[in-house]
């Protein structure tokens, strides 16, 4: 006789018995109660995954690839941090000569929000190894003091792989100060390149995939209000 109560799912099982439901219903034509049915199954195990879920975690957040779109999503958490009235801190390894728009869309939210653009630009446009060397262990410096304080609930490391992957930062040095941070902050480093380490390391690793770009592809140039 079936139970009631739907059976403990290990959390892979548990996305294979979602996945299975959503197909049924997408492929084939269901009546109202077979419809019914097939979605308070699919409740019953998330709400048995969200049962046995933590209730909260400071985690680290890895943003990377060749994708557009890594910093762009990591602002929307800050966003949502700032609509919670958490504190929060953004340092930028690569960009800050450009000024970005980002610095002053968050001017609003001065009282919540530390920004600090502490790169000069690409390594191209710089020139100069041992400035760019300079200018990211100060970045690095100031971010530490935001991962240590207490009073940040979110702490943005915008660009920092690049830096990583550059050689400008070693990521043993990253990841210590990383280990550092109080149990509940979150962190995010983005950037393309992460390397492995730090993608062992974090809770969370998004990889923007490049499917089309309008710079590759077509020559189109950065434009305001879409690259900064």
């Amino acid at each position: 006789m079936k139970s009631d109560t739907p059976e403990e799912l290990h959390p892979d099982s548990a996305d294979q018995e979602i996945s299975r439901l959503i197909d049924e219903v997408i492929s084939t034509s269901q009546t109202d109660e077979k419809y019914r049915q097939k979605m308070q199954r699919r409740k019953e195990v998330q709400d048995q995954r969200i049962a046995k879920a933590i209730p909260e975690k400071g985690l680290i957040i890895v943003n990377t690839g060749h994708g557009k779109g890594k910093t762009t999503a990591a602002l929307g958490m800050v966003l949502r941090s700032l609509g919670h009235g958490y504190k929060v801190a953004i340092v930028q390894f690569i960009k800050g000569a450009w000024e970005p728009a980002e610095k002053r869309a968050f001017s609003h939210w001065e009282n919540q929000l530390e920004f600090h653009a502490m790169g000069e630009g690409f390594t191209w446009e710089t020139q100069d190894r041992d400035r760019d060397l300079d200018k990211a262990a100060a970045a690095w410096e100031k971010s530490l003091e935001f991962i240590n304080n207490p009073d940040f609930k979110l702490v943005l490391l915008d660009e920092i792989n690049i830096a990583l992957k550059l050689g400008y930062l070693q990521v043993e040095e990253v990841l210590a100060g990383l280990a550092q941070k109080p149990a509940d902050k979150h962190v995010i480093l983005t950037g393309r390149g992460a390397p492995p380490a730090l993608i062992e390391k974090a809770d969370l690793v998004t990889e923007m995939t490049l499917v089309k770009h309008p710079f590759k592809d077509q020559g189109v140039k950065a434009q305001a209000g879409i690259e900064y």
